[in-house]
């Protein structure tokens, strides 16, 4: 359920939210709300940074890949702990440091990471049908 908030911004941010909000076709409201809830979320976990993207907003890495990628490597290693880090660092060519702010980025929000890991695999497996189908239709 959304709550009326009203706040008052100086004219130059309320000029900028409206030229974003136009050039994003939305409602300034609804840019307000999702900026405001993407900022408390970055200063939770620094580092963590969003980006647009065929499946719509998600959150990533400020230098590295989004924050289901790590997650979902993290959960095929088969080391655990600082060991699983490590690994997880190497693997993505990344600083140790990103790996854990990605950690807990979902420790904040699991179920928002584990929704778009799920959606990534059901593409995966489509796009591995299709092309299978291809292949049979070649063959």
């Amino acid at each position: 359920m959304v709550v009326p908030t009203s706040l008052r911004l100086d004219p130059g941010t309320k000029n900028r939210l409206r030229a974003e909000a136009e050039r994003e076709h939305m409602p300034a409201a609804t840019l307000a709300q999702r900026l405001i809830d993407e900022g408390l979320r970055m200063a939770r976990c620094p580092g963590v940074v969003f980006h647009d993207g065929p499946g719509g907003r998600r959150p990533s890495l400020s230098a590295g890949p989004d924050i289901a990628e790590v997650v979902s490597l993290l959960h095929h290693l088969d080391n655990s702990g600082e060991e699983a880090i490590t690994e997880a660092a190497q693997w993505l060519e990344t600083p140790q440091s990103a790996v854990r702010a990605a950690v807990d980025y979902y420790v904040e929000f699991p179920d928002e990471i584990d929704q778009d890991i799920a959606r990534r695999h059901r593409a995966a497996q489509a796009a591995r049908e299709q092309w299978q189908r291809r292949q049979q239709l070649l063959s």
